[in-house]
């Protein structure tokens, strides 16, 4: 588009897969166009840019939280537990 044009995005990206990877490079490129905007270019084009991109997708400006959980003793995994018996 060419409200972008001027813009030039590099970023280095470590870790994860190639999913986690492509997630995190879209989510820093939005994150760094509403910076952008908020810095160089009025407030009111900044929260219509972030609106469009919440209505696209929230994941893009609101990261995911979750986490694997670690795993616990007696169990093989983090709630899963070893079945006993009573014989």
């Amino acid at each position: 588009q060419d409200k972008f044009a001027n813009l030039d995005i590099r970023i280095r990206v470590k870790g994860g897969g190639y999913t986690a990877q492509i997630y995190a490079i879209r989510s820093a490129i939005a994150k760094s166009i509403v910076a952008y905007y908020a810095k160089y270019v009025d407030e009111s084009a900044k929260n219509e840019l972030r609106a469009t991109l919440l209505a696209y997708d929230r994941n893009l400006l609101v990261a995911d939280p979750r986490r694997r959980e670690p795993k616990k003793y007696g169990g093989r995994g983090a709630r899963a537990r070893f079945q006993k018996s009573y014989r």
